[in-house]
């Protein structure tokens, strides 16, 4: 799902996609293995994140060397 959207579902929804509200985790409780598998879904969701921007700060960068002419101020 694309940033924008999650964003978007936690303004609308206070919480992550996929994840319960707090609320309901206080009254009902969690199961622990779907909870683990939940969190280790998200973890990789986030780690995907990191790469996808990781590509952009190396082009951004990449782009201003090509217009600078390689030249940093500091």
């Amino acid at each position: 799902m694309p940033l924008k959207n999650v964003e978007h579902f936690i303004q609308e929804n206070g919480h992550l996609p996929e994840v319960p509200p707090a609320k309901q985790v206080e009254q009902n409780g969690v199961a622990v293995g779907a909870n683990q598998a939940m969190l280790l879904k998200k973890i990789e969701e986030l780690t995907l994140y990191i790469i996808d921007q990781q590509k952009q700060i190396t082009q951004l960068q990449q782009d201003i060397k090509k217009v600078t002419g390689g030249k940093r101020k500091r």
